[in-house]
């Protein structure tokens, strides 16, 4: 009788291991299989095939225009060597009055998104464990994208949606607290894995950016309509500043891993006769909530997964440049847009 008890004690630890290997191997799968997408996204293979769904304002004609690289140089505010001597490629070295834009950008929009739309400044860490970038979806299928500490589970935030969104987790929320909106100002870095040769001048892609980031926690029959006022919040900014853009659905091809529905707004840069990504606001209905186990209490007291929806509100550098761009005179100065005069002490021209 020992020996059959001990025989299948035996058989159950195997068994036991085997079900704890096939369990870890489910996990990696199912970690790895992406958002599902709604029904109104367009399908597609790359951006060419994203919708335009309108364009705000008119870009104004410049007769002879410059990129923010030469306005930077023409008066000793942008020093790319100096940030390639300190740091290597892709990153930025601001001085003076661009440094003040900078600034000035990065206080009116926490200003207006704290004060006009309704949501809480958090000043969150810079770095976090990977269990939290898991349950964002960064990991484990963008590792190469991210900045890690050597021999520490730390990585640098790629955006501040990954620590605001993980205030939730592990969390049963109420529903009188719903919705949540957050809103921070982080640097933000990325290794820009895949990226090689693409935007080499100038500051449009760098290993270390800001961006002010929105993020809204609400329950699932309100997504939808947080979606449009999240996406109304940036282009808020866009519309204050007076820079021309576009707002444009993401096909399949281009929608990001987490999201299941994104619109993406594009600023207009004059050196480039094109626009350009400045923010990417998207809907993850409760994709990130079940990694990261964020639920409310419906009606009837049963746990449910929220829906998390982020974006860029805006990213800062990108606005800096529209501003740099758009808003350049025919002698190389750059007028500062009318919202921005008080944040930059009274100064209207950066010359």
């Amino acid at each position: 009788m020992k020996k059959k008890i001990s025989s299948i004690d035996a058989l159950i630890e195997e068994h036991g291991q085997t079900l704890n290997k096939i369990k870890i191997e489910l996990d990696a799968f199912l970690l790895d299989l992406p958002n599902l997408i709604d029904d109104d996204v367009p399908i597609g293979k790359s951006e060419n095939d994203n919708q335009e769904m309108r364009k705000v304002g008119e870009p104004e004609p410049i007769s002879q225009v410059m990129d923010h690289i030469d306005i930077g140089n023409k008066f000793n505010l942008i020093d790319s060597d100096a940030a390639a001597s300190l740091s290597g490629s892709r990153f930025s070295l601001l001085k003076g009055g661009v440094a003040r834009l900078h600034r000035a950008l990065t206080q009116f929009m926490l200003d207006t998104h704290v004060e006009h739309h309704g949501y809480t400044e958090v000043y969150t860490p810079y770095m976090v464990k990977s269990e939290i970038l898991t349950g964002t979806g960064q990991l484990p299928k963008f590792e190469e994208d991210l900045f890690q500490l050597k021999e520490k589970d730390l990585y640098l935030i790629p955006t501040a949606e990954v620590p605001l969104t993980n205030l939730l987790r592990d969390k049963i929320t109420d529903l009188k607290d719903l919705p949540v909106k957050f809103v921070a100002h982080t640097p933000c870095f990325r290794s820009e894995a895949g990226s090689y040769g693409k935007d080499t001048r100038g500051l449009i892609r760098l290993h270390q950016f800001e961006k002010v980031e929105l993020v809204q926690i609400v329950h699932p029959k309100d997504s939808d309509e947080a979606l449009e006022e999240l996406t109304g919040h940036a282009e808020k900014i866009l519309q204050l500043l007076k820079l021309p853009y576009r707002v444009m659905k993401l096909c399949s091809g281009d929608i990001g891993f987490s999201a299941a529905k994104t619109y993406d707004l594009e600023v207009w840069l004059p050196c480039q006769d094109t626009y350009r990504e400045i923010s990417s606001c998207s809907n993850c209905r409760d994709f990130q909530a079940r990694r990261m186990s964020a639920r409310f209490k419906d009606e009837s007291s049963n746990t449910q997964p929220l829906h998390t929806l982020n974006g860029s509100g805006l990213a800062v550098g990108r606005a800096m440049i529209a501003v740099l761009e758009n808003y350049q005179q025919p002698d190389g100065s750059v007028r500062i847009p009318e919202v921005l005069v008080p944040y930059m002490g009274g100064i209207d021209q950066i010359n």
